[in-house]
């Protein structure tokens, strides 16, 4: 199942500001294509943040340009995690397929 409640945010400091919480969870860069990366962490505002500022980063060659998260208890965030990785494919995540 993809992003519960999904609803794309602008990837910009100002969108971020106003709509990422500082609370557990997972959550999902895009660009118009595709979805580029599924994370996770205790602050998913900080997370999103971090990734903003990122350079020379095969994320930050894909130009994020959404975002979007869902919150979950840290037991439950790694599994969900799996989860979309496996589900959306990502292509930062490739990898751990």
């Amino acid at each position: 199942m993809p992003f519960a409640k999904f609803a794309a945010r602008s990837f910009t400091v100002p969108s971020i500001q106003n709509n990422a919480p500082e609370l557990p969870g997972v959550y999902g860069l895009s660009n118009a294509r595709e979805w580029l990366f599924v994370g996770q962490g205790d602050n998913i505002r900080a997370q999103l943040l971090k990734h903003l500022v990122e350079a020379g980063t095969v994320l930050s060659a894909q130009n994020p340009t959404g975002f979007t998260f869902e919150l979950c208890s840290p037991g439950e965030r790694a599994g969900r995690h799996d989860i979309l990785v496996r589900e959306l494919r990502p292509l930062c995540n490739r990898r751990t397929f």
